[in-house]
């Protein structure tokens, strides 16, 4: 068994993650509401077995509406993420066990309407989410949401991350401290113009796990 299937048993009723997964879902469906009408691009970077996004557009009334790319290298887990669309009969979703940290896993999935982001900045180093935060264009349609998570145990990197995403084009349109846990859930829209796509672009990297940030919180 691999250590990331073995992180999905945190979710539990009332557990960190659980809430943490409520409040991306709920801003998921905010950031769909909110897309121009006609296709949505969805693009899901380290997806795990994608119960953030399936669990939405199992749902949505504008599913009908969205083509999804959930990338997850651990193949497990995108292979769990695959039965879960079949059985929701998502056809517009497209699970890809690949490597989330290089824009290579996301050709012909940018530029993207919405980009989940999650999971990941607690577990690559501060240059690292610059890097991927600065690249974030490159992935985008006009107008993009991203949403994001971060710990806020310290040191607490999230009001950096915050200030990178302004620095970068983008516009805040939610942060929230999940009460009585370190888990906290971000949204920006961009509001700059967004770069060509470029192939080959290695964006982060996830660290040995005695060295990652989350080991101390979400």
């Amino acid at each position: 068994m691999s250590e990331w299937i073995d992180w999905h048993r945190g979710y539990f009723a009332g557990s960190q993650l659980q809430q943490r997964l409520e409040v991306v879902q709920g801003l998921l469906r905010r950031a769909i509401a909110a897309a121009p009408a006609g296709r949505i691009q969805l693009l899901s970077l380290c997806a795990g077995d994608g119960r953030d996004v399936l669990g939405v557009l199992g749902d949505h009334a504008r599913t009908v509406d969205i083509t999804a790319r959930l990338v997850e290298l651990d193949p497990e887990l995108a292979r769990t993420a695959r039965q879960s669309a079949k059985r929701l009969e998502l056809a517009s979703v497209d699970v890809r066990a690949d490597d989330a940290g290089t824009t290579d896993a996301c050709d012909g999935a940018a530029p993207a309407n919405i980009i989940m982001v999650c999971g990941i900045f607690g577990n690559i180093t501060d240059e690292d989410v610059r890097n991927t935060v600065a690249h974030l264009q490159e992935l985008c349609a006009p107008g993009a949401a991203v949403i994001w998570t971060r710990g806020t145990f310290a040191p607490d990197l999230t009001p950096q991350i915050r200030e990178w995403f302004d620095e970068s084009g983008f516009e805040e349109l939610a942060f929230v401290r999940i009460p009585d846990t370190t888990a906290a859930v971000g949204m920006h829209r961009l509001t700059g113009d967004p770069r060509p796509f470029q192939p080959g672009v290695r964006l982060f990297t996830f660290l040995p796990a005695d060295e990652r940030p989350s080991r101390r919180g979400i």
